[in-house]
């Protein structure tokens, strides 16, 4: 049946309509055809809505961005492009450089600051959060922003920044969320909504390259390796969600195999092993793989030349370990094997040495082994990892995206937002360690690596292969490659510096109500509501109860309140006071006289209550024990709803509490209930980092006055480095003597860190982290101007740790210098203190951004 007149005309008019739309226009801009979700999504932010999308690694979903960016331009506002890392910001930079030019693009990163007041802005979340703190007059003519990896949100330590920044964005300012696909997407966006207005979602579950799953394994280092579904085809020879029979066979035989050649010594010295053996095995080995013959596990360099051979080559090889990579680079050279032809070998060194030239000296390079380096490079490896300096790294990235790297061995930091798509991606363990112990992959981490696998537009399959190790089983892999989507969850929790910023320019019971709107408070309400239901269920049965045990003879709900409590004492008080620390036996015995006395005063009570001379009281007993569990039950429920609503702001309260009885916060006069900045306060309010409070005191108490430049960048290092084992380290030697001054600094944080720890435990705050001495010398070299073979010499500090943590440190005495005018009497030679420090840091390869 044809159109009517009146319809053919209304459809014409909506194509008109679609056609002028910015969405539209846009869609010219671009060289390839959008998926529908991108339209949905690019219509959505033109109508005015918030838009959350959420899709596989690879999907397009940064399409919704860049068309943001478009619509700035278009309507003549400014749009800040935001992401988790300064690689990501500089990759993100470079890109909308070739779009809209230099002149309308700017990059900040903290240790870059490029055309800060063009149209768009590039940078790290921190820096945004920073500027909405400051009140910077570049937000008012601000229209959209761009959260990319938005879920990074869960992050331990950055996370709660994106919750900051998505609350205080102005009410005016639309954003643009783009996250990996969540299980709980829809919470996410509800919350958005709640905090921001109207909020678009759009979910795409598809890939736009279908990925397949497989195992590689090995008989013996003299066979080849073996690509192997992990999971059955179909009649169409597509991969179904059930487990190959063929691998679980093939690993049963090589375990077979295994067994036979490991003889029957085997067996006689398993049965000898002690139980503490086998408890020890099971904690770092998949249950009963530690106490059988091991199958042998691929090498990685035939791992790669397997995939070379089957074409499934570039790759990425995802290994937990920054010496695995680089001893994987050494392992393929050492097996002589070569990725590259002569052509693509020169085109390399070329490559190589025009990103090297200028930006660093030849002594520096050397010391990074950069010869060495750029060999691998031109046979087609290279490794990836956050131990690596940015130069190496964004090399390695340019060659692989070029195609000239065909392996890139790398470490899980690969798979954040970095484009660097592959044909093929190889998993080498389920497990990794986190510095602490090891643990299995989450199916959300698992998804995250093996999204990098398929090219779109080049490639019509995407390749994860797990390569087969010790106590791998086929059912661990397709648990966690089944699930597509995590859950997202806050973990926003108020700083020291947050406290202070927000009071700044709110009152007390305002600032409350903010803390409120966090997506953690959201969650922790959301969940509450299941506790509510239970509350009014105990107290339903409560009052059945205590109707059922009504006495003539007086208040029995009384006597078994009085019994309840006397069970108590008698349980929990003597076993505290077993484990309390008494300054003095007198002091012990006092307490537990004092304990006897609650309890015979607690048994008088109850012998002589009116009500144990009813005649029903067995009867009665038997209600009173049900309402007594009920009661008990009821006030452990309450305490986890109580703990649950209103959490972010009790964590709130009591750093509140601490930071008025440092001085950083007074109450207004006539006020008990709204807080003021002083002059200490405006000091923190300007420090950002873990260590704000810790900074904040030891430059109050005038730790650093006495200090040179030199001694202040030593002292503070202890503040931003991180030693990879974790504790407190201690440098080779303190410049100038055990006894000199920067000695004396590094003491004064050591007192300043205890302090403020007992502090956080008696408020009930987690404690803050330990200072670290570990580079105190090795940063007193480098600001004494020292060379970088120097200063990695006879250390196990890496290259790019080295790099990492100076920047840092250069960023902090960077915020001390622009604290001045807050830093008290000694405030201006501090300044200039820290501003020499800053400069004698900020140099060579430290002072590299990477950014051409």
């Amino acid at each position: 049946m044809q159109d009517s007149p009146a319809q053919r005309y209304a459809k014409f008019r909506r194509r008109q309509v679609q056609e002028a739309s910015a969405v539209a226009r846009f869609a010219h801009t671009v060289p390839f055809e959008l998926d529908d979700f991108q339209i949905e999504a690019n219509q959505a932010l033109e109508d005015g809505r918030n838009v959350l999308v959420a899709a596989p690694t690879g999907a397009g979903k940064t399409v919704a961005a860049d068309f943001a960016m478009f619509l700035a331009q278009e309507r003549n506002v400014k749009a800040f492009y935001t992401t988790p890392i300064k690689a990501l910001s500089n990759q993100k930079y470079h890109d909308l450089v070739a779009v809209y030019g230099s002149e309308k693009v700017g990059l900040l990163t903290g240790d870059t600051s490029i055309n800060a007041q063009a149209d768009i802005v590039v940078m790290t979340t921190e820096v945004l959060r920073n500027m909405l703190y400051e009140h910077s007059t570049t937000i008012d003519a601000l229209r959209y922003v761009v959260l990319d990896e938005v879920h990074y949100l869960a992050d331990r330590l950055r996370g709660p920044v994106w919750e900051e920044v998505i609350i205080h964005l102005p009410e005016a300012v639309r954003i643009v969320a783009l996250s990996a696909t969540v299980s709980n997407v829809e919470d996410f966006s509800s919350w958005i909504a709640s905090v921001r207005g109207d909020t678009q979602l759009i979910v795409s579950e598809r890939r736009p390259v279908p990925l397949e799953q497989h195992v590689m394994i090995q008989a013996d280092p003299k066979t080849e390796p073996e690509v192997i579904d992990l999971y059955r085809r179909d009649a169409a020879g597509e991969q179904t969600v059930k487990i190959n029979a063929g691998l679980i066979d093939r690993l049963d035989q090589l375990d077979r195999r295994a067994a036979r050649h490991a003889g029957p010594d085997h067996a006689t010295q398993r049965r000898g092993k002690g139980r503490e053996d086998f408890k020890h095995a099971s904690r770092h080995h998949t249950r009963g793989a530690a106490d059988k013959p091991q199958r042998h596990t691929p090498r990685r360099w035939a791992v790669v030349d397997e995939l070379h051979y089957m074409g499934l080559l570039p790759g990425i090889y995802f290994i937990f370990s920054r010496n695995g990579c680089d001893q994987a680079v050494q392992q393929c050279l050492e097996a002589g094997l070569r990725l590259t032809d002569d052509d693509e070998a020169r085109r390399i060194r070329q490559i190589v040495d025009e990103m090297a030239e200028g930006e660093m000296s030849y002594d520096d390079l050397k010391a990074l082994s950069f010869p060495r380096f750029r060999f691998a490079l031109e046979q087609g490896f290279a490794p990836h990892h956050a131990g690596m300096i940015a130069l190496f790294r964004q090399i390695v990235e340019t060659l692989f995206e070029m195609g000239l790297v065909k392996m890139v061995f790398a470490t899980e930091t690969l798979a954040l937002g970095i484009n660097m798509p592959a044909r093929s991606v190889v998993v080498e363990k389920l497990e990794k360690f986190n510095g602490v112990e090891h643990v299995s992959l989450t199916p959300g981490e698992f998804t995250q690596l093996t999204g990098r696998a398929g090219r779109r537009g080049i490639d019509t399959l995407g390749h994860a292969i797990v390569v087969d190790h010790r106590g791998f089983v086929p059912a661990t892999a397709a648990s966690l490659s089944s699930k597509r989507v995590y859950p997202l969850h806050s973990s926003f929790k108020a700083t020291f510096n947050m406290a202070v910023n927000l009071l700044n320019t709110s009152d007390y019971d305002t600032t409350r109500g903010t803390l409120d709107h966090s997506f953690a408070q959201w969650e922790a309400n959301e969940s509450a509501w299941k506790l509510e239901s239970r509350m009014t269920t105990l107290q339903q049965a409560i009052a059945g109860y205590e109707q059922a045990f009504a006495c003539e003879h007086g208040d029995f709900r009384a006597l078994m309140d009085i019994r309840m409590r006397l069970a108590d004492l008698e349980k929990e008080g003597r076993r505290e006071l077993k484990h309390h620390e008494f300054t003095d036996d007198v002091e012990r015995r006092q307490a537990f006289h004092k304990l006897d006395g609650q309890i015979a005063e607690l048994r008088r009570l109850d012998r002589e209550h009116p009500c144990r001379s009813c005649p029903d009281l067995a009867q009665h007993m038997t209600w009173g024990h049900r309402w007594m569990r009920e009661e008990r039950e009821l006030r452990r429920v309450t305490e986890r709803y109580d703990a649950r609503t209103g959490s972010v702001a009790r964590q709130f309260d009591r750093i509140c509490d601490i930071l008025l009885a440092l001085g950083y916060l007074e109450r207004r006069s006539g006020s008990d209930n709204d807080l003021l900045l002083t002059d200490r306060g405006q000091l923190l309010r300007h420090l950002y980092g873990e260590q704000d409070l810790m900074l904040a005191q030891t430059i109050v108490d005038g730790a650093f006055d006495a200090l040179t430049p030199q001694g202040m960048a030593a002292a503070l290092s202890s503040l931003v480095y991180e030693s990879r084992r974790g504790g407190m380290g201690e440098p080779r030697y303190y410049p100038g003597g055990a006894h000199g001054a920067v000695a004396q600094a590094c003491d004064a944080l050591r007192k300043q860190s205890s302090h403020i720890d007992a502090l956080c435990r008696d408020y009930g705050l987690e404690p803050m982290q330990q200072p670290d001495f570990g580079v105190v010398d090795i940063m007193d070299a480098w600001s004494s101007g020292a060379d970088l073979v120097e200063v990695l010499h006879d250390n196990e500090l890496t290259g790019g740790d080295f790099v990492r943590t100076a920047k840092r440190l250069a960023d902090m005495l960077q915020q001390v210098a622009i604290a001045a005018p807050y830093l008290g009497d000694s405030g201006e030679q501090v300044a200039r203190i820290a501003t020499k420090a800053n400069h004698s840091i900020n140099r060579g390869v430290v002072a590299y951004s990477g950014v051409g």
